[in-house]
């Protein structure tokens, strides 16, 4: 889960953002040097498409061969499809990879209000317009933190048309727990100068640690658009709809997370040092069904796991999908 807006409520009470959390200020602007593996990845080839879902236009980014099975790539709150262009064409040997952007983020349409099921029917619109269902093999939903919600929606609603769903460090609260409320925002996105100013202001929320800094400015340089500020210059700013919560917040609360009952099966993927799901919550969260759901823990992880083990995180998804979900 991403908001990197300065005046962003945190998903659960925490202390003021400090200077360590805006990993790429020191860079000054500057690329930070990347490895091959990376350069090659956002090499591959890659096509785009979109599709209209109740009045929104809906984007998305295509990596393989289509005649493979689908794998559908969902990205967390406030990201973009771009969280996984250097961790599609690495699935895209064995997969036709589609990564869409979800209403209100990234390069789709904002809307005037938002649901779990709007964002549900979007995942199912976007894999019947790229060719997902065209398979003999129906496709698989990996999602990561908000986007695990989201697939586990498709899961109940539409799960007779997918093989499985792979829900990455979304956080299940332990029953009897007290829900964590989802960040509101008062103010809209700030706009700032230049793209220079706006990555020196990015963050990862939570909090976290990042080692691949590299990897945090590809993402933020994607998170931005042209914009005018109040005063009439023209700037950048965050592309997310920073109201999203606002509009979804009645059904947040109504969402019942204590038994799942999805039409397809379901697996859990986490970052051993993550704060959303440490190791009670996922105990619970594997209880949610019997027999126990998967989990996987990948090693020295946070939230992030894509960002901060991501080539144990393409290892891991390969590993579970050769063998998982079972015919």
């Amino acid at each position: 889960m991403r908001n990197p807006s300065d005046d962003t409520a945190p998903v659960r009470t925490r202390s003021a953002p400090s200077e360590a959390d805006f990993l790429l200020k020191p860079y000054s602007g500057a690329r930070p040097a990347a490895p091959d593996w990376f350069r090659r990845a956002l090499a591959a080839p890659v096509r785009t498409g979109e599709t209209t879902v109740d009045g929104a236009v809906i984007r998305w980014r295509q990596w393989g061969d289509p005649s493979k099975p689908g794998l559908l790539l969902a990205h967390g709150n406030g990201a973009h499809a771009h969280w996984w262009d250097f961790i599609a064409p690495f699935l895209a040997e064995d997969w036709n990879v589609v990564a869409p952007d979800f209403s209100g983020m990234g390069d789709s349409d904002w809307r005037e209000s938002y649901t779990f099921s709007t964002f549900a029917n979007e995942q199912v619109a976007v894999s019947e317009a790229a060719g997902l269902f065209d398979h003999a093999r129906k496709p698989i939903i990996v999602a990561h933190s908000f986007g695990g919600f989201v697939a586990m929606t498709a899961a109940i609603r539409h799960g007779d048309r997918f093989a499985g769903a792979v829900v990455v460090d979304t956080h299940i609260e332990p029953p009897g727990s007290d829900r964590p409320r989802p960040p509101q925002r008062r103010n809209p996105n700030p706009v700032y100068p230049d793209v220079t100013a706006a990555l020196a202001r990015f963050r990862l929320a939570p909090p976290q640690p990042c080692a691949n800094h590299f990897v945090v400015d590809y993402i933020a340089r994607h998170s931005l658009r042209e914009a005018t500020a109040d005063d009439g210059t023209n700037g950048v700013t965050w592309k997310f709809d920073p109201f999203i919560f606002s509009k979804l917040i009645a059904e947040w609360d109504k969402m019942d997370l204590t038994r799942l009952d999805t039409k397809c099966p379901i697996a859990f993927m986490r970052g051993e040092l993550s704060e959303l799901v440490p190791p009670a919550a996922a105990a619970s969260m594997q209880a949610i069904q019997d027999p126990p759901i998967p989990m996987i823990t990948i090693p020295d992880a946070y939230h992030h796991v894509m960002l901060d083990q991501p080539l144990a995180f393409i290892s891991a998804v390969r590993g579970l999908l050769a063998g998982w979900p079972h015919d």
